[in-house]
Parts: structure tokens; C-alpha cells; sequence
């Protein structure tokens, strides 16, 4: 299979770019006066032109107009940022035991999501969705759901690289953005499959960076987080952390509650797109 490399976004925000001289335009054109109509002795006239010789030479030309900015296209709806993601959202799940298909037998296992990042059907996705798991099924935008393998882990930011068994035409990978951009404040959209159901989008705001998480069970600490406070439930894990341009800047790992309930109280977390991508060996940033 041909190695593809992952897309990514080149739309960082960069500083104001400098000003760039422009040459000066040409003086423009004078109406010629009308020497007739003053009705001036010709010495005076010829004293005008040279008093107005001088003068130009001293103050110089017109400065020249600067050159009118490029519109920048307008930021996509969330609506708009969703469509763009969801092909490239899978619906994951960890399943203890190998499921037998001839006997139509299902496993319950742990559900989460993933995200395609390159159209071999590489997949990011938690690593406690798949840890412990016999076997991993994906399902594509398409429908499709295919048989998938764990080729690569990184505990230390509970992330889990997946290679699918069988890909549906026409895969289209996500972009990834830098991070480096990112403000508190910044619109983000998460995509996944809470308790499921989906895939399903919640609009919300960049509301801290560089954060610090405890798993659930007390075991691992997940540093140098994005914190947001788009709406995320189980099975939202793994599944993409979106700007408003549709480029995925973070995977989804956990939220916060202090209750037993593991329901959304406002706070998420999603590891940066640089760690995420590094589980995969592409890390451009």
C-alpha cells in the first residue's frame, strides 16, 4: 500500500505582514491654464511657472495611494466546519472478545471515535477506547465498517494509531492545524459519538491551554492540554477538536467531573494535534 502523507492546514496565523513600498505614481496630468482669461502680463506668467518649478522640486511627488488588500474569505458556520470534518469521522469500538459474524454474535465493548488522517485509512483515536480490546471495528462515513489494527500507542497522551483492514472509496482524510495559533476564546467544534449516537457536533470556545488531567481511574496525568467547553459525553473520545476552518487541532480524551456520573459539566480536554500526529510519525509543526 503507498504511503500518503497527512494533510495540513497552511492557514496558521501569521503577523501582520510589513508594509511594502511601492514605487510612486506618476504626477498627475494639469489642466493647462487658460492665459487668456487671467489676462497677465506675460513676466508674470513666466514668474508663476518658475515660483511653481521650485516648489514641486522641493516638496517632491504625490505620495503614492497603497494598494488595496486582498478580502480574506469570511470563517466557516459551524455547520460548514462540521460537514467538512464528518467524512473524515469513524466510529470506533474496543471489543473484548472476536465477535463470530456467522452466528450474528455482538460484543458490548468500549465505544469512542476516531478521525482519518491519511487515505491509507490511517486513524487516530484514545488508546483507552481500543487498550485490552481482541479485536477493533471501525465504521466510515459511508456506512462501511471494517476490522482494524492497533499499530501504534502512546500512553502518555492516551493515543492509539489504527490501520483499517478494508477502506470505502473516495476516503477523505482531515486536515490538521498547528496549535500554535490557537487563544482562548477561538470557536472549536467537537465531533464525535457521545454514548453512540452520531456523529454529532457541539459548537463551543478554546477555554484554557496547557492544562493538566487525571484519568478517571487516578493512574496516568495527560499535561499540555487543550481545555474547551463544547459539549462532550463517553464516546466522544478520540474524535476531533475542530476550529472554526474545519481543521482538526486536538483529539478529544476527557472531560471533567467530579461526580461518578462521567457526564459533561462543562470542561473537556483534547490532546494538541502535534502530540496526536506525533503517535503517528507525522509531526510537521
Amino acid at each position: 500500500m503507498k504511503k500518503r502523507v497527512a494533510v495540513y492546514s497552511s492557514s496558521r496565523r501569521l503577523p501582520p505582514a510589513p508594509a511594502v513600498e511601492t514605487q510612486a505614481e506618476a504626477p498627475r496630468s494639469r489642466k493647462p491654464i487658460a492665459w487668456k482669461k487671467l489676462r497677465v502680463p506675460a513676466a508674470a506668467a513666466l514668474a508663476f511657472l518658475l515660483v511653481l518649478s521650485i516648489w514641486l522640486l522641493w516638496t517632491g511627488q504625490p505620495a503614492a495611494l497603497p494598494l488595496p488588500q486582498e478580502a480574506s474569505a469570511p470563517p466557516l458556520t459551524p455547520a460548514e466546519a462540521y460537514e467538512k470534518i464528518r467524512p473524515s469521522v469513524v466510529h470506533v469500538r474496543g471489543i473484548p472478545v472476536v465477535e463470530d459474524a456467522e452466528n450474528d454474535t455482538k460484543v458490548e465493548g468500549n465505544i469512542g471515535t476516531g478521525v482519518v488522517i491519511v487515505d491509507t485509512g490511517i486513524i487516530l483515536t484514545n488508546l483507552h477506547v481500543v487498550y485490552g480490546a481482541k479485536q477493533v471495528k471501525v465504521t466510515f462515513a459511508d456506512g462501511l465498517e471494517a476490522e482494524a489494527e492497533v499499530i501504534g500507542e502512546r500512553p502518555e497522551h492516551d493515543l492509539a494509531v489504527l490501520q483499517a483492514k478494508e477502506l470505502p472509496d473516495d476516503l477523505v482524510p482531515a486536515t490538521l492545524r498547528s496549535t500554535s495559533g490557537l487563544r482562548p476564546g477561538d470557536q472549536v467544534v467537537a465531533v464525535g459519538f457521545p454514548f453512540g449516537i452520531g456523529p454529532s457536533a457541539s459548537v463551543g470556545a478554546i477555554s484554557g491551554l496547557k492544562r493538566e488531567y487525571r484519568s478517571v481511574s487516578g493512574k496516568r496525568i495527560l499535561s499540555n492540554l487543550i481545555q474547551f467547553d463544547a459539549a462532550v459525553n463517553p464516546g466522544n473520545s478520540g474524535g476531533p477538536l475542530v476550529t472554526a476552518d474545519g481543521e482538526v487541532v486536538g483529539i478529544v480524551t476527557g472531560l471533567l467531573n467530579p461526580t461518578e456520573q462521567r457526564v459533561f459539566i462543562g470542561i473537556g480536554f483534547a490532546v494538541p494535534i502535534e502530540n496526536a500526529a506525533g503517535a503517528a510519525g507525522l509531526n510537521p509543526f
